[in-house]
């Protein structure tokens, strides 16, 4: 019977690589949850619809702890090892995540913008510079993200080739455990090794306050890394993919390019960049968590250790929260949408991602305003294989 159900996450068609897998956006049509078989053979619940989505993330009695019988996980996991506090419940969730959460408070990431702004110039400055056609994604998208983290971090760029490649097979699905385990494990030794240059030189950056916590018995030195690993990863790695798939969906999209490309109002490109993440949904394997206790909703009941899954990228796609939804539209009110996930374990760097992709879009298109790919659609490397969705290369020129 199990063989019957759609397999998550899918697959998107190859004509609409920005749209959601059709199979599973077809499940919305029938109601806001079902059945979908995962790669162990497990048979979670997926969650299609935004309200829905909305109300499980933020339920009590459901968890986001990955250790408990009946996650959903979306690959073959290592055992042993500290967790990341974004797989952990409150309170220790709260606990570890207040270590780090004023470095991402609005009003302390508006104040890198001058910064952010300046890396985005100088990387244009090299490519204006350099040769055509260039890969946007190796000259520009990676580094930008990238400079900007390891700046707040306190992380030596010159080190970038290293924890970019392991970062990349930490999120895809296709390796085996090992593979994972062993670039994770790398990671850490890294990490590690930074948290402790920063105890016996402690700097002003981030990773000398998280050090600071192991000094005061906080935090052990295994969970400090592991705090480092996951504010690297995730401080590159989504902001990179949403660069890079942002600009191929605006290429294609010449219209609503040519809207951002003549407004100067910082409103205009910050509705822009609300719009690409809902359109876009780069975590296209959803948010997954764990019924605690038996659950009803939407006219079904979610037994007690029954695996969740809330598919953002569909939930970005409910007609009836954004009319028209599957077409991009920059005019559009999207700040509703679920991509950074809800509740209290919604994107802590989320006004950071913000920051970076306003001054990415409200400048690159400006800069070089006659920018153009230099390959065609079916000549571009998806990233069909990973939990975070993109492009492995982006061919353009001007």
């Amino acid at each position: 019977m199990t063989d019957t159900l759609p397999e998550f996450p899918g697959v998107r068609a190859a004509r609409c690589p920005f749209d959601p897998p059709p199979r599973i956006r077809a499940l919305q049509q029938d109601g806001p949850l079902a059945r979908v078989r995962l790669w162990d053979g497990s048979t979670p619940w997926l969650v299609t619809t935004h309200a829905e989505q909305k109300a499980l993330l933020s339920h009590p009695q459901v968890s986001a702890d990955v250790t408990r019988p009946g996650y959903p996980v979306s690959a073959p996991r290592a055992g042993g090892g500290s967790l990341s506090f974004i797989l952990m419940d409150d309170p220790e969730h709260h606990r570890q995540r207040r270590m780090v959460q004023g470095a991402f408070t609005v009003r302390r990431v508006e104040g890198m913008r001058p910064a952010v702004q300046r890396i985005v110039d100088e990387l244009i400055d090299d490519l204006l510079a350099g040769p055509r056609p260039v890969d946007l994604v190796e000259a520009f998208a990676l580094p930008v993200p990238s400079l900007v983290i390891c700046e707040l971090l306190g992380v030596p760029y010159a080190d970038h080739d290293f924890f970019q490649d392991n970062s990349r097979t930490i999120i895809k699905r296709d390796v085996t455990a090992e593979e994972r385990a062993a670039a994770g494990g790398r990671l850490l030794e890294y990490l590690d090794a930074l948290v402790a240059g920063k105890l016996a030189h402690p700097g002003d950056d981030l990773l000398s306050q998280v050090a600071g916590r192991v000094e005061a018995g906080e935090l052990t030195r295994a969970e400090a890394a592991q705090m480092g690993v996951l504010l690297l990863v995730a401080g590159h790695e989504t902001t990179a993919n949403m660069i890079a798939l942002g600009t191929l969906a605006l290429l294609r999209h010449p219209g609503q390019l040519a809207l951002l490309r003549g407004s100067d109002d910082p409103k205009v490109v910050a509705g822009a960049v609300e719009e690409l993440l809902r359109y876009l949904n780069i975590t296209h394997s959803g948010r997954r968590r764990v019924a605690l206790a038996d659950i009803e909703i939407a006219g079904q009941v979610i037994r007690a250790g029954e695996g969740i899954i809330m598919a953002n990228d569909v939930g970005n796609r409910d007609p009836g929260v954004f009319p028209r939804p599957d077409e991009l539209d920059l005019t559009r009110d999207a700040r509703r949408h679920v991509a950074f996930g809800f509740g209290v374990h919604q994107c802590l760097g989320q006004p950071l991602a913000r920051l970076e992709l306003q001054v990415v879009y409200g400048t690159l298109y400006r800069r070089i305003p006659t920018l153009a790919l230099a390959a065609g659609l079916d000549d571009i490397p998806f990233k069909h294989d990973g939990q975070v969705y993109g492009v492995y290369e982006l061919p353009v020129t001007w």
